[in-house]
């Protein structure tokens, strides 16, 4: 009874865990595509530089999410 309670409870523990693992490039990608807009607004000319920019960040963000939500699969 006391082990079926501790699966029960590791397993809620673990789902909030991926939960938190996308929430946080969520919040990175937001910020960081709302300063590459903002930065396009103030200088136009360096626009395709920080567009390459943000698109190499995005990657990164998004390979960071779910390197966050495959080990949780992983570790289960």
């Amino acid at each position: 009874m006391i082990l079926a309670a501790a699966d029960a409870v590791s397993g809620n523990i673990a789902t909030v865990g991926y939960g938190l693992a996308v929430i946080g490039p969520g919040i990175g990608l937001g910020i960081l595509i709302g300063k590459t807009i903002e930065g396009m607004a103030r200088q136009p000319e360096v626009a395709g530089q920080l567009r390459t920019t943000m698109f190499i960040g995005i990657g990164f963000v998004e390979v960071l999410g779910l390197l966050g939500l495959i080990t949780g699969f992983l570790f289960q």
